[in-house]
C-alpha cells in the first residue's frame, strides 16, 4: 500500500458510524425544548451543534455530544437573577415529559441526556452580540449559588471552516487522526484543545498548505514533534473564540513517543510491516496491509499458534475524555514487594522470569458508576511458540486489581479500561519487558 492509500484508508476507518442516530436524538430534545419555550415542535430551529460533531473533528465512537438551545430572549427577565438552576430543571422536565423512560440529569452547567452507547449534554444559553457584533452565549453555571458565564462557539467553528478551506482540508483530518491517536494510547486531552493545538501547528507552517494524504506521514511527524515540544501551561487559547482552553493532563511525554514511531515508521516505507508501525499510533483504525509477503508465509508454516486477542472496540465504543486513570505494578518475589514495575523500566532493570506481578489502579476520576476491565496480552515470538497469546479481556472482579507472573521472555502488554454507560471513557496501558526465561 502506498502512504496515501494508507492514510486515506485511516481516514474512512474512523468516519462516524451513527449521524443518522445522532441526527435523530439532537432533533427529539430540540423539539421538546421548542415545544416547552416556543409552542413549536421544530427538530431544527433554535439548536446549535458544538463540541467535536459541530466542528466536525469527531471520529467513529464519539459518545460525549454537546448541543446549545438558544432560549427566547423573552425568557431572560424570567431566569437572569439567579434562576440559573431552575433553568436547567425546566429544560430537564421538558425533555422528561415527553421521554419518560429516557435518563434526563441536571448537571452543574448542562442537562445530561443518556442513550445507549452515548449522551447528549444540553446547555440552554441566550445569546447577545458585542460591540463588534459578534454572537456570544450566556450559559448558567450553578456552582456556588449560581452565575452566568460567556462561551462563543460559533466563533470556534467558523475559524475551523475557514482554515479548512485554507489548508487543503487538513485541518479537519489531522485533528481526526489525533483522536485515534487519543484513543489508542489513552491520552487524556479535551477535543477542542486537539483542534487548537492543529491549528496552531498548521498555522506555524506552509509546508501542508497544498499537501493531501501522500504527505501524512510527514504531517503526523511534524505534529507530534510540535506537541512534544510544547511547553509545560495550564491552559491554550481556543481556536477563532480565544477562550482558556484548559490542559488537564501533560501529553507531551506521549507526543514524544508517537514521534518516535513516526520515525520508525517512516524509516521501514517500503518494509512490508510498515502498516503495524503505523497502528502502534493510531491503532485499530489504520489500515491492514493487503499483500502477504512470502517471509511471512513461510513463518506462519513454522509453528502454529491460536491468536486468541480480544479487542476493546469490538465490545464498546472508545472515546476517551478528560479523565484520570492511572496505574501501575508492584513486582513482588517469595512475598517481598521488590520494586514498582515503572521504576524498573525507568532505571532500566532487567525484568525476570518467576516474579509475581500485581497490577492495580492508582488514580481514577471517572464519575461512578463504572466498571473497569482487564487485558494481558503476550507478545513475540516465544509466547507464539508457546502458544500462550492470551489478549482475552476479562472483567476486574472489584479489587480494581489484576495479578500475573512473569513466565517467559517478551514484551508483554497490560491494559487497563473504565467503562461508562457502555462506553471507555479512560485508558491505561502498562508494557511489560521480560528480560531472558524460557
Amino acid at each position: 500500500m502506498t502512504v496515501s492509500e494508507m492514510f486515506s484508508g485511516l481516514l474512512d476507518n474512523l468516519k462516524v458510524d451513527n449521524a443518522d442516530q445522532i441526527s435523530l436524538r439532537y432533533g427529539e430534545i430540540t423539539a421538546c425544548l421548542n415545544k416547552k419555550f416556543r409552542e413549536t415542535e421544530s427538530k431544527t430551529d433554535n439548536n446549535l451543534q458544538v463540541g467535536s460533531y459541530g466542528r466536525w473533528t469527531a471520529i467513529k465512537g464519539i459518545s460525549d455530544l454537546d448541543m446549545l438551545y438558544i432560549m427566547p430572549k423573552g425568557k431572560w427577565d424570567e431566569y437572569k437573577n439567579g434562576k440559573q438552576s431552575q433553568l436547567l430543571t425546566d429544560v430537564k422536565d421538558a425533555i422528561k415529559s415527553r421521554y419518560p423512560n429516557t435518563d434526563v440529569r441536571v448537571d452543574r452547567l448542562v442537562v445530561t441526556v443518556t442513550y445507549t452507547n452515548f449522551h447528549v449534554e444540553v446547555q440552554p444559553v441566550f445569546e447577545e452580540s458585542d460591540e463588534n457584533g459578534a454572537s456570544y452565549f450566556n450559559y448558567p453555571d450553578t456552582y456556588n449559588g449560581g452565575s452566568w458565564k460567556v462561551t462563543k462557539p460559533k466563533q470556534e467553528i467558523t475559524a475551523m471552516k475557514e482554515f479548512v478551506d485554507q489548508k487543503n482540508k487538513n485541518l479537519r483530518r489531522l485533528c481526526k487522526m489525533t483522536r485515534a491517536w487519543k484513543n489508542k494510547h489513552g491520552v487524556t486531552i479535551g477535543g477542542l484543545l486537539i483542534d487548537s493545538l492543529a491549528y496552531s501547528f498548521l498555522k506555524s507552517t506552509s509546508a501542508y498548505d497544498d499537501k493531501s494524504f501522500l504527505y501524512y506521514h510527514w504531517m503526523s511527524r511534524d505534529f507530534f514533534k510540535y506537541l512534544m515540544e510544547q511547553p509545560n501551561q495550564n491552559h491554550y487559547k481556543a481556536l477563532g473564540s480565544g477562550q482558556n482552553v484548559k490542559v488537564k493532563r501533560k501529553f507531551q511525554k506521549k507526543a514524544k513517543k508517537a514521534y518516535e514511531l513516526c520515525l520508525e515508521a517512516i524509516e521501514s516505507e517500503k518494509e512490508s510491516g510498515v502498516n503495524k508501525k503505523w497502528k502502534k499510533i493510531f491503532g485499530r483504525p489504520f489500515p491492514d496491509a493487503v499483500e502477504v509477503t512470502k517471509e511471512a508465509a513461510q513463518a506462519s508454516l513454522s509453528y502454529s499458534w491460536d491468536n486468541t486477542e480480544e479487542f476493546i472496540e469490538d465490545k464498546y465504543r472508545i472515546d476517551i475524555r478528560d479523565y484520570i486513570l492511572r496505574t501501575d505494578c508492584d513486582v513482588l518475589q517469595n512475598g517481598f514487594r521488590e520494586n514498582s514495575l515503572r521504576n524498573i523500566i525507568l532505571s532500566k532493570i532487567p525484568l525476570f522470569p518467576s516474579k509475581k506481578l500485581t497490577f492495580r489502579v492508582t488514580e481514577i476520576d471517572v464519575p461512578s458508576p463504572y466498571t473497569i476491565e482487564w487485558k494481558v496480552l503476550n507478545r513475540g515470538d516465544v509466547a507464539q511458540r508457546k502458544n500462550q497469546i492470551r489478549g482475552q479481556i476479562v472483567r476486574d472482579d472489584g479489587q480494581q486489581q489484576k495479578i500475573e507472573h512473569t513466565r517467559f521472555r517478551g514484551e508483554h502488554l497490560v491494559e487497563c479500561y473504565a467503562i461508562k454507560n457502555g462506553v471507555v471513557v479512560a485508558k491505561s496501558k502498562i508494557d511489560v519487558p521480560i528480560a531472558s526465561g524460557d
